[in-house]
């Protein structure tokens, strides 16, 4: 395999917007042109100067199995250390393309079948619903048109930075016991966390294991993905990219029942695997069941997209895009390929902003990048004089400040940093919040302290 990696992860401290680039290429075959044009590095770039992203990775594989990555960032607001492709993301709802090929290669081997009706694979006592005498089947739930809804009703999450790790298996055999469907199964597309996850409680009851065991026996042992798991291990979470949301780093999301849903977290490396191995650029017992859930079976009722088994399917005529996004409470990420030009793309982004244009403007040029508005006008020299620390006069504690591209970042001891967003050159706020901060210069242009404004209380802190 040939690899070649451009890592782009250094902040410099200058009046214009530069590149700090750290190119490693290990060619072990005649060198190709990069499949990462310039325009996608400069949006990536920008991405990170206007904080839409702490650290975004793309890796690309192309028809020879060659792979490609485009790093830049880091992997929190208060760590240094570069993201790269074995850099850990929650990939999210790309889980689900994972469940249904699970499920395909079930029906290929013959344990289950996608006209199976889904009660009949629980226990004798839970009660899924029906509607003019027709059942959800398998195929139903792992194309979306089970008419189950999006989520249960009796969602209601103790922890709301963790919101599924409260539910549990009783929960939603509640549910769907007493729920009663609002349209005909199979009639309409809705997206539903519920029914895929779901579809995933059922394949684990009936592989007689937990679905993090079942999707590594079936597709990351097979294929060599040893950094694509659910519960990570203490080498996994030394690689973990942290999780962001735009006020600052948030919470991991734990998945236990829904896990089919949305539980799984991975590298773009591995990432790449997965996809290699859906075009059949890598050989593996999985490309029948693979292919069966790239078949177009169902409308959306949205121009250009079908839907398969789990996978999305994106065609305008000229190019067919397999495709699915991902979203936690810090994360997104896309992953999808064009088979036909036997190329893949996986996006990783620890921030819940989208980055779904990326991936499709790779796989097709004809759709676009998003225009990415630079929230800061503040120079950075003018941003570097607020680095530091500063005390509070009321209790002594200690905030430090500091610059991550065009953006300040707020950190405190026993707190989770955060962003500052500029209002002026000495004002800023966080986003979501009505606290403002404002930075006191005297006289001469130099920094003395900053006020931390909130709707009746105002905090006052030195710098020191």
């Amino acid at each position: 395999m040939l690899v070649r990696r451009n890592c782009k992860y250094a902040f410099t401290k200058v009046l214009v917007v530069t590149f700090a680039i750290c190119v490693a290429s290990c060619v072990m075959g005649a060198s190709k042109t990069t499949t990462i044009p310039e325009e996608v590095k400069v949006s990536i770039h920008r991405r990170v100067e206007a904080a839409e992203t702490v650290g975004l990775v793309v890796g690309v594989v192309d028809e020879t199995d060659r792979t490609e990555y485009f790093c830049h960032g880091t992997v929190g607001l208060d760590d240094d250390g570069p993201v790269n492709e074995h850099s850990i993301y929650e990939i999210g709802s790309i889980s689900k393309v994972f469940t249904c090929t699970v499920l395909a290669d079930m029906v290929l081997k013959n344990t289950v079948s996608l006209s199976d009706p889904a009660e009949d694979h629980l226990p004798p006592d839970v009660k899924i619903p029906s509607r003019n005498g027709r059942k959800i089947t398998l195929e139903h739930m792992a194309t979306h048109t089970s008419a189950l809804p999006g989520m249960p009703s009796n969602f209601n999450p103790t922890d709301p930075l963790n919101p599924y790790a409260s539910y549990t298996v009783q929960s939603m055999y509640d549910f769907l016991s007493q729920c009663t469907l609002e349209r005909d199964i199979g009639a309409k597309y809705e997206y539903s966390n519920l029914a895929m996850g779901l579809l995933g409680h059922i394949l684990s009851l009936k592989a007689g294991m937990s679905y993090e065991k079942l999707i590594v026996r079936r597709i990351t042992q097979p294929l060599g993905m040893e950094s694509t798991v659910i519960t990570l291990t203490p080498e996994l979470m030394a690689k973990l990219a942290k999780p962001h949301n735009a006020k600052g780093e948030v919470s991991l999301w734990d998945i236990p029942v829904l896990a089919g849903a949305g539980a799984i977290r991975s590298s773009a490396e591995n990432m790449l695997t997965f996809l290699s191995a859906n075009m059949g650029l890598i050989k593996s017992s999985l490309l029948p069941a693979m292919e069966m859930a790239h078949e177009s079976r169902a409308d959306t009722g949205s121009k250009e997209m079908t839907v398969g088994l789990g996978w999305h399917i994106r065609d305008n005529g000229k190019t067919r895009i397999v495709w699915h996004n991902g979203g936690t409470g810090g994360f997104r990420t896309f992953a999808g390929f064009v088979k036909e030009k036997k190329m893949g793309v996986v996006v990783l982004s620890n921030m819940n902003i989208s980055a779904d244009d990326i991936g499709f403007h790779l796989l097709d040029n004809s759709y676009d990048l998003k225009k990415i508005n630079f929230v800061s006008k503040v120079l950075p020299q003018i941003l570097d004089k607020y680095e530091g620390d500063y005390r509070m006069a009321e209790n002594g504690n200690v905030f430090s400040i500091k610059r991550r591209g065009s953006q300040l970042v707020v950190l405190s001891a026993g707190e989770k940093p955060y962003f500052l967003f500029p209002r002026s050159e000495t004002e800023f706020k966080i986003k979501f919040s009505p606290m403002r901060v404002s930075f006191h210069v005297d006289e001469n242009g130099s920094v003395t302290g900053m006020v931390m404004n909130m709707p009746g209380d105002k905090k006052v802190a030195k710098k020191i």
